[in-house]
């Protein structure tokens, strides 16, 4: 019973912080310790499953970037996300970095969530290991991606799980997309 309570919780809480009817605020970084990148293919970050993410590798091919959650109600989002994947591998590449700053929604270890994703969206595409995208211990790819002053294009404010930053081949970042807006959706394959 107890644990119907904190799920029910954790999904309402999902979904009033997604469509803004509670305030919340965000920023982002990675789990580079470089907090002077001037490009995105400055960054290197831990992957889920051990090693590192280098950003540079990925130059000639957009890069969508999201922050994800294993216990939300955008969750099945993942699905999407590897769809989009499957179908623009050639010239897009997701990362997505799992957080715990909303409503407590990642609580699992990089094992867990490695796992979950796997498991119930046969996840493929490169995952970080988990990060903050908000406080004092924002990781440092997504204080660049949330800060015009470091980006060169604009400010975004997180404000929940599965938002999404799309950068194009060149790494200047196109457009920040938040939860609400799916990965197959036009918004963002017009973009690609």
């Amino acid at each position: 019973m107890i644990k119907l309570l904190a799920v029910s919780a954790a999904f309402i809480s999902c979904t009033l912080l997604a469509n803004n009817h509670i305030p919340a605020t965000a920023t982002g970084s990675s789990v580079n310790t470089n907090t002077t990148a001037k490009s995105i293919y400055d960054f290197k970050v831990e992957g889920l499953e051990g090693g590192s993410i280098d950003f540079s590798k990925f130059k000639g091919k957009k890069i969508l970037i999201v922050n994800t959650a294993s216990k939300c109600g955008y969750t099945p989002q993942y699905e999407g996300l590897q769809k989009l994947y499957d179908t623009y591998k050639d010239k897009l590449v997701i990362v997505g970095f799992p957080a715990n700053n909303f409503g407590g929604q990642e609580p699992g270890t990089n094992s867990e969530i490695k796992e979950f994703c796997k498991k119930n969206y046969g996840v493929t595409f490169p995952m970080a290991a988990k990060v903050s995208v908000k406080g004092d211990d924002t990781a440092p790819i997504f204080k660049w991606l949330c800060n015009k002053g470091e980006n060169g294009v604009l400010d975004a404010e997180i404000k929940w799980n599965f938002g999404k930053f799309l950068l194009d081949e060149k790494g200047n970042l196109i457009q920040y997309f938040p939860s609400k807006v799916e990965p197959m959706s036009e918004e963002i394959t017009s973009k690609l």
